[in-house]
């Protein structure tokens, strides 16, 4: 019998877990997370994850399983919910997975190249200078030495940027040489659900989540994360404006409306990645 992995996405706030949690029931499944921040045990208000009773209903992967300290990717999330699926799959013909974290989703499905690993040293100073200098100076340094990839990837994504100039100071080759590898096959068949609803009422969902999320105490989880406001996983929406608020830089209500407006703008992105599939 063919295997099949039922993959479940959407914006954030659309409703996925509640759904991934009932055709997990149907399918006799548990529920595999592609949420590139719910992986993080630290992060455990600010990512809008499974509660408490939702993941005692079917066992969950891949939801507080690693740690802020550790420098996670989507190529090593590729190798760890491959080996994952190989597992289940012996036991189950159904799978569900879940998220809204479309490069996680893309690295199951697709695969990714084989890139050399982060030069953590070179990409933090990269990142100091696109902080100092703009974006805008790391891009033109990207478009000399390698302008396959200053024409291909989105400049306006400061993280994207560094990552491409970073491999290629670090290797001596250029970024767009490492994109090689054609579409890795994978033994199972790959079924998309997506989840949508009037951009409304999405927004009112988002809206009403922040909120929640500053009550439940996001601003105290935050604080105990300072030490790690650095990493890749904090630099993300809801954490960055939390900072921002305890730096002294906006009021808190400010803070809240920044959290809204900006997992709105998100959102927003998610729905273009995911319209692809439709």
């Amino acid at each position: 019998m063919e295997k099949t992995l039922t993959l479940v996405l959407g914006p954030t706030a659309v409703g996925k877990t509640d759904y991934a949690i009932e055709l997990a029931k149907e399918y006799g499944s548990p529920v595999i997370s592609c949420d590139s921040r719910q992986i993080f045990r630290e992060m455990r208000i600010g990512t809008a994850p499974p509660s408490e009773e939702q993941l005692r209903e079917v066992r969950h992967y891949f939801i507080f399983s690693h740690s802020v300290a550790d420098h996670y990717s989507a190529g090593r999330y590729e190798l760890e919910a491959m080996a994952l699926l190989s597992g289940l799959f012996k036991e189950h013909d159904r799978l569900v997975m879940v998220g809204g974290s479309g490069l996680y989703a893309d690295a199951v499905c697709y695969g990714f190249d084989d890139f050399p690993p982060a030069d953590q040293d070179l990409r933090r100073k990269l990142t100091e200078r696109a902080m100092s200098e703009g974006v805008g100076a790391l891009a033109e340094e990207l478009r000399e030495l390698d302008p396959e990839s200053y024409a291909a990837i989105d400049l306006s994504n400061r993280q994207r940027v560094v990552r491409a100039l970073e491999v290629t100071l670090s290797t001596g080759r250029k970024f767009s040489s490492f994109k090689t590898n054609p579409q890795k096959k994978r033994f199972f068949n790959v079924e998309r659900k997506i989840l949508t609803m009037p951009r409304e009422e999405l927004y009112a969902r988002i809206d009403r989540r922040a909120e929640k999320m500053f009550e439940a105490g996001l601003v105290d989880e935050v604080r105990s994360l300072a030490a790690y406001r650095d990493m890749p996983a904090l630099r993300t929406v809801g954490y960055s404006e939390v900072f921002d608020y305890l730096d002294g830089n906006v009021s808190l209500d400010e803070a809240v409306e920044l959290v809204k407006r900006n997992t709105r703008r998100y959102a927003k992105r998610q729905i273009t990645w995911f319209n692809r599939y439709l």
